[in-house]
């Protein structure tokens, strides 16, 4: 079905220019993908019946690419999309995807390798909970200043990234925007355009204390007359207090609720005060504007480099594309479908657990009502045998005793 589905949506948008998509819907897929090298003990991928590619081994790295044709995406969308569902309810784990540059040894494909951008669900407890957007610029990764949170359900989600010429960005999930913005604002791609004025400095004379002690106020002269604290007027010298053993006697100490506290002068504004002090700006000698940000010569191959405690995600629908529609295409049909797919599976999932509960519920009620009158039953019996054998022990009782008037 789903294939049927792509092929319809290619048809569609035939003038669309697809660099990459992968949809797993054939046994020939690992002879388009690289298994990397780089560890002896990654963990293996494998195809699902619907066709995804599933983790598949708990506790593992894994490290996968798919190369194709080099391209750029100057001047151009570019538009990165794949789905990813996590049916084995994932607790710490990365479900994220690499554009890599041709330059990647694909064999020996790992962490370290070098990558243009990283995107997708990072998840792990409670505490990391985001959708990451790592781009690679001059030497440094870095990171998005923004977490939105990705979905943590079991059903298969979406994620879809907006690169656009003019320096912006949108990230979408199940085709809703959920960021976007200009990316010099989200990444510390550039210095800034202004800095503080290493020449200027806070005159010696500048006020800014906002308030002031009032210098015509003063203490009333009978502030102190109420110590912090007093004796307790209730308590009463132990009967068997002995001063000479004890030493005299005192009662303890209550805090006292007519003592006013330290005095202070109360505070008006300052007639100086002259604001907070703010730093003047001079344009920044280091800046340079770059109208190329996230703009990459050589889109050369995808790759999957994640760490997971609990496998059982599920990897597919991968479209790297400079058309919009076409990946929106998918989010309103394929998707939608998938999902709704999923949805009653776990309803009739759902409900086959609940009769099987209730099953279970009814048979240990059946065999514990059962056990309860296997027990009547033979304490029944075992009080009918010991009354048999009381009557038997009576009338054996009257024979081995005959009356008077058979004497």
């Amino acid at each position: 079905m789903r294939l049927a589905l792509a092929l319809v949506l290619l048809a569609a948008f035939a003038s669309a220019e697809v660099f990459f998509q992968e949809s797993f819907d054939d046994a020939d897929w690992s002879s388009r993908w690289i298994q990397s090298n780089s560890r002896s003990d990654y963990g293996s991928f494998e195809l699902t019946a619907d066709h995804g590619l599933r983790t598949s081994q708990d506790y593992r790295f894994y490290g996968l690419s798919a190369g194709f044709g080099k391209f750029s995406n100057k001047g151009k969308e570019l538009v990165l999309q794949f789905t990813v569902r996590h049916p084995q309810k994932l607790d710490c784990g990365g479900g994220y995807l690499k554009l890599l540059p041709s330059t990647v040894a694909l064999a020996g494909f790992n962490g370290d390798a070098h990558y243009h951008v990283m995107f997708g669900p990072d998840i792990c407890g409670y505490g990391t909970r985001r959708i990451h957007l790592i781009f690679h610029y001059k030497g440094q990764n870095l990171l998005w200043k923004k977490e939105p949170k990705p979905e943590t359900d079991e059903l298969t989600h979406a994620y879809t990234l907006h690169l656009f010429p003019d320096n912006t960005y949108a990230v979408a999930l199940d085709g809703k925007t959920v960021e976007s913005g200009a990316l010099a604002d989200d990444w510390a791609f550039l210095k800034p355009r202004e800095i503080p004025d290493p020449a200027a400095s806070k005159p010696a004379d500048w006020v800014d204390d906002a308030t002031i002690a009032d210098p015509d106020d003063t203490k009333p002269a009978d502030w102190d007359d109420h110590p912090a604290e007093i004796p307790d007027p209730d308590a009463a010298k132990p009967a068997d207090w002995d001063d000479d053993n004890d030493g005299e006697w005192e009662a303890p100490l209550l805090a006292n609720p007519e003592y006013k506290g330290p005095w202070a002068p109360r505070m008006i504004p300052n007639p100086a005060y002259k604001g907070p002090w703010v730093h003047p700006l001079i344009p920044n000698p280091d800046f340079e504007d770059d109208a190329s940000l996230a703009v990459y010569e050589d889109i050369a191959a995808v790759g999957i480099d994640i760490w997971q405690v609990k496998s059982g995600s599920v990897f597919d629908n991968i479209l790297l594309t400079d058309d919009a529609a076409l990946a929106r295409a998918f989010v309103d049909g394929p998707l939608k479908a998938i999902q709704d797919a999923e949805r009653k599976e776990a309803e009739e999932l759902e409900a086959k657990r609940r009769k099987d509960e209730d099953d279970a519920r009814r048979k240990e009620e059946l065999e514990d009502a059962q056990r309860r009158n296997d027990i009547a039953t033979e304490e029944k019996a075992a009080a009918a045998a010991a009354a048999a054998d009381e009557h038997d022990h009576d009338h054996d009782h009257d024979h081995d005793h005959p009356h008077h008037d058979e004497l």
